[in-house]
C-alpha cells in the first residue's frame, strides 16, 4: 500500500479500505517499527512470556515499545552496559525437549490420558485411542496462524460428527497487542469430543510430593491466560468451539521423567491479563512522542545515542521486572540514581501517595517538607519520632552501669 497521492481522481476506495482509513496504518506502522530496530534487523518474535510480563505492567510504556516493535532487550542491555543475566543452559533446554516429546509421543496417548484424567474431558474414548494430530506447516507465520485456526475448525467439527480427539502440536495463534500483532505458540492445545479447547503447558520444572514452586506455576498461568485469549479470537469465528479457563499443567513427576499434570485455573490472569493489554497504550502512539532520528539500533549507534533513546520512553520500574525484563538492571541503576521511591517496590511507592523521591521522604519524616494533614507525611513523622526514642532508649541501656559491676 503506498501513502503518496497522485494529482489526477481520485481511484474507487473498497469499502473495508475506507473503513481501515480511519484507523492506524499497518504498513505505515511497519515501517516505522523497523526504522527504530534498524535496517536489516529482524523483529525478535512477542511470546506469551514477555505478553504476561507486560500485562502485568501496563504502564511501562518504554517495555510496550521495545517488545512491540520487536527490538532485542538483551542485546540493547549489553550496548547499555547493564546486561541482564537471563537465558537457559542448553542442558535444560535439552531436557525440556525430551521431555516434551515424551508427553506428546505414541500418538498423543500419554498426553490425552492426562486431558481426560484431570478435566473430566467428555467422551467415552478407550485408553488406548489415540488422537487425530494434523498438520501445521504453512509458509510463514501468517500462513501458520491460517492453517492452525483451519485445523481447529475441522477439529471441532470432527468432535461433534465423530467424538474425535484432536492434539494440536504447537499451533500458531495471533494476538493483536497495543495495535502491533503478536504471534503466540502454545505447547499444545487439545480439542476433546465435546469441542471444547484446551492449553497445555509442558514445563520441565518438577512437582514433587504433589506441589511444585508457587512462582513458576503462577508464570505459567500467566502464559497460559494469554493462550486463552489468542483462541478465543478464533472461537468466536467458529461455530460449536468452547475455550475453557481452566489449562492443564504437565510437569515432571517427583524426581523421575513421568509427566503428572494439574489443573491450574486461569481465570483471575485471563481477567487481568485482558484488562491490563486493553488499557495499554497504542504502539503509534508511543512511537510518535520519541525525538526524531531516535532508534535502537545496537550496531548503528553509540551508548549515548542508545541511552537517550532508551530514556525518551517513560518507564515504570519494579523489583518485579528483574525476573521478567532485560532492560531491568539499566531501569534499577537509573532508578536509584535518580533516587526514585519506585527502587524499593510498588506496595512502597503506594503507601507513599505524593513522595516520588527517597530525599522528599526523608524530608517529610525530618518534618522539613510536606503537608501535615497528608496521612503519608504523618505516618513518616510518626515512624521517625518512634525510631528516634526506641535508638534513646537503645543508648541509655548501654550507658547505664552493669548489675554487680565494680
Amino acid at each position: 500500500m503506498s501513502d503518496s497521492q497522485g494529482s489526477g481522481p481520485a481511484p474507487a476506495v473498497p469499502p473495508q479500505a475506507r473503513s481501515a482509513a480511519h484507523g492506524p496504518k499497518p504498513t505505515a506502522l511497519r515501517h516505522r517499527l523497523a526504522e527504530l530496530r534498524g535496517p536489516g534487523v529482524a523483529a525478535r518474535p512477542l511470546d506469551a512470556r514477555a505478553l504476561a510480563a507486560l500485562a502485568a505492567n501496563p504502564g511501562c510504556r518504554r517495555r510496550a515499545l521495545l517488545d512491540g516493535a520487536g527490538v532485542d532487550k538483551g542485546a540493547l542491555a549489553d550496548a547499555l552496559g547493564s546486561p541482564a543475566p537471563f537465558g537457559q543452559s542448553q542442558f535444560a533446554f535439552a531436557r525440556g525437549n525430551a521431555f516434551e516429546a515424551r508427553v506428546k509421543g505414541d500418538g498423543g496417548r500419554p498426553l490425552l490420558a492426562l486431558v481426560r484424567e484431570h478435566l473430566g474431558a467428555p467422551g467415552e474414548a478407550a485408553d488406548g485411542e489415540a488422537a487425530r494430530v494434523p498438520d501445521l506447516a504453512a509458509a510463514g507465520p501468517e500462513g501458520r496462524v491460517a492453517r492452525t485456526a483451519l485445523a481447529l475448525r475441522e477439529a471441532t467439527r470432527a468432535a461433534a460428527d465423530e467424538g474425535a480427539w484432536t492434539l494440536l502440536d504447537h499451533p500458531l495463534l495471533a494476538l493483536d497487542v497495543a495495535g502491533s500483532p503478536a504471534c503466540l505458540e502454545p505447547d499444545a492445545v487439545v480439542v476433546d469430543p465435546g469441542g471444547r479447547w484446551t492449553v497445555v503447558e509442558i514445563k520441565s520444572f518438577p512437582v514433587i510430593d504433589g506441589s511444585a514452586d508457587a512462582a513458576k506455576v503462577g508464570a505459567a498461568a500467566r502464559q497460559s491466560a494469554v493462550y486463552v485469549l489468542a483462541l478465543e479470537r478464533v472461537a468466536l469465528r467458529t461455530e460449536g468451539a468452547r475455550t475453557g479457563d481452566r489449562a492443564l499443567l504437565v510437569c515432571p513427576k517427583d524426581f523421575s521423567n513421568l509427566p503428572t499434570g494439574s489443573v491450574v485455573d486461569v481465570r483471575k490472569q485471563l481477567a487481568v491479563t485482558r484488562r491490563q493489554l486493553d488499557r495499554l497504550t497504542r504502539i503509534e502512539d508511543i512511537a510518535d512522542a520519541l525525538p526524531e532520528g531516535a532508534s535502537f539500533d545496537v550496531s548503528g549507534r553509540s551508548g549515548e545515542e542508545l541511552s537517550a533513546a532508551v530514556e525518551a520512553l517513560p518507564a515504570a520500574y519494579a523489583p518485579e521486572c528483574l525476573a521478567a525484563c532485560e532492560l531491568a538492571f539499566h531501569c534499577r541503576q537509573r532508578a536509584r540514581g535518580a533516587g526514585l521511591v519506585e527502587s524499593l517496590g510498588r506496595s512502597v511507592r503506594g503507601d507513599l501517595g505524593g513522595l516520588t523521591t527517597v530525599g522528599a521522604v526523608l524530608a517529610a519524616a525530618r518534618g522539613e517538607a510536606g503537608d501535615p494533614a497528608d496521612p503519608a507525611v504523618a505516618a513518616l513523622r510518626r515512624a521517625a519520632a518512634l525510631r528516634t526514642q526506641a535508638l534513646a532508649g537503645t543508648r541509655r541501656g548501654a550507658d547505664a552501669p552493669a548489675a554487680g559491676g565494680a
